[in-house]
Parts: structure tokens; C-alpha cells; sequence
């Protein structure tokens, strides 16, 4: 064995678990099937702007140890999410706060915004929704309903919403204050210098293999390392023995454009359904960027076919009664890990994945 351990994964959860193990003293090699380090959260230096390449992420957390472990490899600007709306010709406050009431509504107080709303819902009757569309105007009514959830939500899951399950949408919060902060964590920002030199950081203790495929690798070195931690897609794993799980893929379109600034927000959601993007995302406001010029990407969710890229899981009954099968198999496996987004095919926030491999690497050292 010349490894303590087999990272599959060069994310946020296979770096920081080789991180700690390295740390630690354990030998640790670290391999990804992708050209570049850092996985969905990699940036890629454009000029000058750290441009998100598979989407958008921003850091917040509630956890302040959570917080001071990632300020430890990059400082953090102040970055507030404050996303836009834009719907037909009207542009809305992203969440839904008093400065959407009061443009939707024509209004000005909370309790005129609570009592327009409460009327919409009441109109309605609805006391047992049967279907995604029912449980939303149930929670916010018409008008936020249609103006700002039904085409967005038909887009990410590629279905109407009258054929979506209920349980997706538990709750839609509400704030009757005028705050446009999308986020109630404590603490929330973006790294200066981009992702990509946190998990370089992350990764120095580690050797790191790159346009490498585990499958063939482990083929070629079936005892390389005592133990694997693995966060490739659990159920090609297991070679899809309960069939295949399902996820929303994404496609990215990015151009650079010859202007400063071309929408003046790091964050703006399309939420018609005619419209095919979910939302532009402007990279340089999110480190409030000078540059004489910009990148914006465009993205486009996409059903998922088997050898693109996973995104989210689709964690319906359906999906779930499988995951479940995979699950067991991948706490019956000897000597391996499985872990993160893929390997657990879970969703889960950046700060989740981190506290998660921090438990595992303690889990598994006993420091």
C-alpha cells in the first residue's frame, strides 16, 4: 500500500477530507476524472475576473467554526446575494421581501402587504394541495406564484408544475421587511482570488492526479491505498445494480463581453417560462470587479443523461426508494468512504459538504 488513502474527487469534500488526513500525517493521493482541481466550485481567471465556470457559489454559513476553517485559506470579501427578478418587463427583489410586495402590490406597509397576500390565498381555498403548483399559490398566493415562481420552477425541473410533487416546496418564506439579503446565515461572502486557490491550498499536502478516471485507475492499482473516500456518483459505484438514479443537469454559456458592466448585479433570475435561461450570472460583481470589461454566463437546466454532468439530484420518492438501496450497499462497503453531493446523492450547501468531511476525517483518525 503506498497511500493511506484514495481521494475520488478533487471537490470541496475530497479536498478538504485530503487536507485534514495530510495534516494528519496520512499519505494521500487525490485523483479526478476533470482537467482542473476544485470540482463544481472551481474558477477559472478571465481577464482578471474569477468566472465560476459550473455555476454560481456563494459562501454562507451559520457555523462560525465553519467559517474561520475556510478563512484560513482565502480572506473573504463582504459579498451580499441580493438576486434580481426579471419578469417580462418588471424587475423584482429576490427574496421575496417588502421590496417586492411594495412594486408587485403597490403598496408600502406589512400589513398591507400581509393582507393582500392573506386575500389571494384565501380566494383560492386550497386546504390539501395535490401538486407543486397548488402548494405554492397555498403558501404566497397568485401573483408572487406566477410572476416569480411558476416559469423558473418549470425550467429547473424541465415540468410543469401542476406534474411536480407537493413535498418539493415545504415551505417559501415571506419577510415583511424591506432586506434584500438572500441568505439568514451569519456569515456569507466570497473568496478573494477565487475557489480554485482555497483547494490548491487545501491540496499541497496531497499528490493530486488529474484527467484520470478512478475506474481505470483502480483497475491498474487495485492496492494503491488502504482506503478509499469516495465521492463520485453512488450509483455507478455499485455498476447501477438498482438502476439508475436520476439528476437536473446544467448548461453553461459564457461570453466575455467588450463593456464594464452589462447588468449591474452579480444575480439575475429570468423567471418566464418562454425565456430558456434560469439566470445571467455577471462574475466580476461578485468580487466587485473594475475590469474595462465583463463575462456573464447564461445557464440552461437540461434533463440528465448518463455520461453528462450530474448538478442535483432528484430526490423524489422515486429516486429516493433507490438511493436508499445504494445507501445500504455503501455502508456495507469495506474500506471506503463515500461522501459528498455525488457520493451521497444528496444537495447540500458548500458549509454542509465541509462539516461533513471534517467529521469523517475525525471519524476516521480519532483526532
Amino acid at each position: 500500500m503506498k497511500y493511506d488513502y484514495l481521494v475520488v474527487g478533487a471537490g470541496l469534500y475530497g479536498s478538504v477530507f485530503a487536507h485534514e488526513a495530510a495534516t494528519r500525517g496520512k499519505r494521500v493521493l487525490v485523483v479526478d476524472k476533470r482537467p482542473n482541481i476544485a470540482g463544481n466550485v472551481y474558477t477559472e481567471d478571465i481577464e482578471g475576473i474569477h468566472v465560476h465556470k459550473y455555476g454560481a457559489h456563494i459562501f454562507h454559513t451559520s457555523d462560525k467554526k465553519i467559517w474561520d476553517y475556510m478563512n484560513q485559506f482565502a480572506e473573504f470579501n463582504n459579498y451580499i446575494n441580493s438576486p434580481v427578478a426579471v419578469y417580462k418587463d418588471e424587475l423584482y427583489n429576490l427574496p421575496f421581501n417588502m421590496n417586492t410586495f411594495s412594486k408587485m402590490f403597490n403598496i408600502a406597509t406589512p400589513a398591507e402587504a400581509k393582507a393582500k397576500i392573506q386575500a389571494e390565498i384565501e380566494e383560492l381555498g386550497i386546504t390539501e394541495p395535490k401538486n407543486l403548483e397548488e402548494q405554492a399559490l397555498s403558501l404566497v398566493g397568485r401573483s408572487v406564484y406566477e410572476k416569480l415562481i411558476k416559469g423558473y420552477t418549470e425550467k429547473q425541473w424541465g415540468r410543469d408544475c401542476k406534474e411536480l410533487p407537493s413535498f418539493i416546496i415545504k415551505r417559501l418564506p415571506l419577510r415583511f421587511i424591506y432586506d434584500n439579503n438572500y441568505f439568514n446565515d451569519r456569515f456569507q461572502g466570497i473568496p478573494m482570488g477565487g475557489y480554485t486557490a482555497i483547494v490548491e491550498k487545501m491540496l499541497e499536502g496531497s499528490d493530486v492526479l488529474l484527467n484520470t478516471d478512478y475506474y481505470e485507475f483502480r483497475k491498474e492499482n487495485p492496492d494503491i491505498a488502504a482506503k478509499t473516500v469516495y465521492t463520485g456518483m453512488l450509483d455507478q459505484y455499485f455498476d447501477y445494480r438498482y438502476g439508475v438514479l436520476e439528476y437536473r443537469s446544467v448548461r453553461f454559456e459564457t461570453e466575455k463581453l467588450d463593456m464594464e458592466n452589462y447588468q449591474g448585479n452579480a444575480v439575475v433570475n429570468y423567471t418566464e417560462r418562454e425565456v430558456p435561461y434560469t439566470r445571467i450570472i455577471e462574475h466580476k460583481h461578485f468580487e466587485y470587479g473594475t475590469q474595462p470589461v465583463t463575462v456573464i454566463s447564461r445557464e440552461y437546466p437540461s434533463e440528465w443523461k448518463l455520461g453528462e454532468e450530474p448538478y442535483y439530484p432528484v430526490n423524489d420518492a422515486k429516486n429516493e426508494t433507490v438511493a436508499e438501496k445504494y445507501r445500504a450497499l455503501a455502508a456495507a462497503e469495506k474500506n471506503v468512504i463515500f461522501g459528498g453531493r455525488l457520493g451521497e446523492y444528496r444537495y447540500y450547501d458548500m458549509d454542509k459538504v465541509i462539516e461533513k468531511a471534517l467529521k469523517a476525517v475525525e471519524e476516521e483518525t480519532g483526532i
